[in-house]
């Protein structure tokens, strides 16, 4: 019998706890729900700060940009064309001159006595000529004679040119117009026959010759308008137009070739100057654009984070279109008025609410 009491009250004793827990998980649960209603720890999360941008309509313009090294359009190395000592300097590096300019003259005195050898000869050989045809007409010499005279006569001519031709090259002149680039004799110096003594360099026009990519094929053409800002006179833009254009692709380096001619402004430009060169070869106007910095390019597709008026941000697939200092425009997904997210998008999530602290100045293309 004591036993049976003993067992009875064991069960009780379990019993008892096991209602004991689960009423204090009744209260914990309650507790947790009145938590919850009070909604603190189910709070919504914060806003995010973001600058942002509004969607505009600007035109922007399509722009093809390369390197280039001026070059001379003209060039030419003067050479003598006979041998002697050079007598005067006329002209020194960095003048101007004229084509037909003296540049330099190389001693007179032999070829002006080969020119009075030569006219004299021929003057004798003119008087025995115009002997022999009044003779040959009355048949007295024979055709033999007189076509010997008149041939020696002709010989003798062309000896006479040749000198006078001789004593006119001892004036080196200038082939073209341009600048002394380069002297490369001195008074006294000998020269011989095709020596090199100057060398003349034509700044009208000066050229930009770039290679571009021959995606660019399509769309560059003969009469577009270029601009050139150099290094040497930073803030300084140049203009000029393109002048020619290879028709042949370069199969080792996969580009053209293309001549622009740099319109000069009071003798600033000079061959060999490094510049960059734009060419503008499509005008876009009055479409939507965004700062560049809006786009997010994942897997060669790109998206932007568009803010809707209940403050949160939507990600939104958009097409782009031509690209310029920091401008691009936005052939489809958005629209004009619209703001788009510049900064902190890196930390956005479809539908996150955001917080705009900065609407950007929308920089012009």
């Amino acid at each position: 019998m004591k036993h049976r009491r003993a067992g009875w009250l064991n069960g009780l004793a379990a019993l008892l706890m096991l209602w004991a827990v689960l009423a204090m998980q009744g209260c914990t649960t309650q507790a947790n729900g009145d938590d919850v209603a009070d909604g603190q720890p189910g709070e919504e999360d914060p806003a995010i700060p973001v600058e942002a941008a509004t969607v505009v309509n600007e035109d922007v313009a399509a722009v093809y940009s390369g390197t280039a090294t001026l070059e001379a359009d003209e060039q030419a190395t003067v050479v003598s064309q006979i041998t002697g000592v050079v007598l005067d300097i006329h002209a020194e590096e960095g003048d101007f001159v004229d084509a037909g300019q003296v540049l330099a003259r190389v001693e007179t005195d032999r070829y002006r006595l080969q020119v009075e050898q030569a006219e004299a000869a021929l003057r004798r050989l003119e008087t025995d000529f115009q002997r022999k045809k009044e003779l040959f007409e009355r048949e007295l010499v024979s055709a033999d004679d007189f076509e010997r005279v008149s041939a020696e006569m002709q010989a003798q001519k062309a000896t006479y040119e040749l000198a006078q031709l001789d004593l006119e090259y001892t004036s080196i002149r200038a082939p073209i117009s341009g600048y002394i680039s380069e002297r490369m004799v001195r008074a006294g110096n000998l020269v011989a026959l095709h020596d090199p003594v100057y060398r003349i360099t034509s700044y009208d026009p000066l050229l930009a010759v770039l290679h571009v990519p021959e995606r660019e094929l399509r769309v560059l053409r003969k009469g577009l308008e270029v601009s050139v800002v150099l290094d040497a006179w930073p803030g300084e833009t140049f203009g000029g137009e393109i002048i020619r254009m290879s028709p042949v692709i370069d199969p080792a380096t996969g580009t053209f070739r293309v001549t622009a001619a740099v319109t000069d402004r009071d003798d600033m430009l000079k061959p060999g100057l490094f510049g960059r060169v734009e060419i503008l070869y499509d005008l876009r106007e009055n479409v939507p654009v965004i700062p560049r910095s809006a786009v997010i390019t994942e897997d060669e597709l790109n998206h932007v984070f568009v803010v809707g008026q209940d403050g949160s941000a939507v990600r939104r697939s958009v097409q782009l279109g031509y690209e310029r200092a920091g401008v691009v425009e936005v052939r489809a997904g958005v629209s004009t008025g619209e703001t788009v997210v510049t900064a902190g998008k890196g930390s956005l999530s479809d539908g996150a609410r955001v917080e705009i602290i900065e609407i950007g100045a929308q920089p012009k293309a």
